[in-house]
């Protein structure tokens, strides 16, 4: 189980935010989908300001949607994959699914998130990435 600060729309709806992105030998990503691994549209977009690395799109976010989180050293993944059980006030509860590490996943990933763990690894890949990756069009 995790806890996670998430942030409030204008109108109360829970939200998170899409982010990361690479550095020359580091990198990390934040991919927000949908409870079976599909892609959401996000309610907003970040066009300008700071962008490199920092946070691009956010979406609404419901109990069931998934959080993958992707770190890199040379390559060398950690990923997570999260399933957002509770939302509270000001902070989501996750519980843990899948994990890779040392080259392998501790389970077998479902295909439905094959998609969705390529895109948190394209992002921790892209070089000061400034644009969301895992959006509806």
């Amino acid at each position: 189980m995790k806890k996670i600060e998430i942030e409030r729309t204008k109108k109360g709806f829970p939200a998170l935010w899409e982010s990361g992105g690479g550095y020359s030998n580091t990198g990390e990503a934040t991919i927000i989908a949908g409870p079976n691994g599909e892609k959401k549209a996000p309610l907003y977009i970040r066009q300008r300001g700071p962008l490199a690395c920092a946070r691009h799109a956010l979406f609404v976010v419901h109990e069931g949607d998934m959080v993958i989180e992707a770190n890199h050293h040379r390559k060398d993944f950690e990923i997570r994959i999260w399933r957002i059980d509770q939302i509270l006030k000001e902070e989501a509860r996750l519980t843990l699914i899948y994990e890779y590490s040392r080259g392998e996943w501790d389970a077998g990933l479902p295909a439905f998130l094959e998609t969705a763990v390529q895109a948190a690894v394209e992002k921790a890949t892209c070089y000061h990435c400034r644009e969301p990756h895992f959006i509806t069009e």
